[in-house]
């Protein structure tokens, strides 16, 4: 998932903001109490987040994947003081553990935390947003464009996480397995699609920033 040699990796990291103590925090519980944390968004992608947010200025946020609630208080951060963001996850277990962390950055006031299937809920969520990000089950990530773009505001961004896959992405399409096609798939559809500006940017597992241009 890191593309850049080690001593590059590191010296970008001391020349970007520091995690907040809540989102050290974060990082730091989920490598030991987690599975899989390296779905995490971490430092850079963290401060990447947040500083895009504040760039844009987006009223609404919608997050489609919490995990442990890392990327929605880095994203959080970066918001203004009447803006929000609504974050979704299937994962029930993880709950409690998220809810914790949004209280202890104090966000409770921007942050709503849903948890159920995203494909079910975005559908009766009524509210429109200026920033997407998906970060969720990549087999339905088409699904997820699909559901958020007529929600999103004209000139709204979608921030698409994991679209190198490791770099897999690259492998002859013959050798990939289901999970690497659907995001092959996926990235060929965004960079296609009429309705959207994008760019890839190869920053930690890849994330494709894309402007709705209607």
């Amino acid at each position: 998932m890191e593309f850049l040699p080690k001593d590059i990796e590191e010296y970008v990291l001391r020349h970007t903001p520091q995690e907040s103590a809540v989102l050290h925090k974060i990082n730091r519980e989920t490598h030991l109490k987690v599975m899989q944390p390296r779905m995490l968004s971490g430092h850079f992608q963290g401060q990447l987040l947040r500083f895009l947010v504040e760039m844009i200025q987006p009223k609404r946020i919608l997050e489609i994947g919490t995990y442990t609630g890392y990327s929605a208080i880095a994203l959080a951060q970066g918001l203004k003081t009447e803006g929000k963001l609504i974050t979704i996850d299937v994962n029930v277990e993880l709950e409690k553990m998220i809810s914790n962390f949004i209280l202890e950055a104090e966000l409770s006031d921007k942050i709503e935390q849903i948890t159920g299937n995203a494909l079910e809920i975005i559908p009766t969520i009524t509210e429109n947003f200026d920033l997407v990000f998906i970060d969720a089950d990549k087999r339905n990530y088409k699904n997820y464009l699909d559901l958020v773009l007529n929600k999103l505001n004209s000139g709204g961004y979608i921030l698409t996480d994991n679209v190198l896959w490791s770099g897999k992405v690259t492998m002859p399409k013959e050798k990939m397995d289901v999970d690497t096609r659907m995001i092959n798939e996926f990235n060929d559809y965004v960079q296609n699609h009429p309705q959207l500006e994008s760019i890839l940017l190869p920053v930690r597992d890849g994330l494709y920033i894309s402007r709705k241009i209607d």
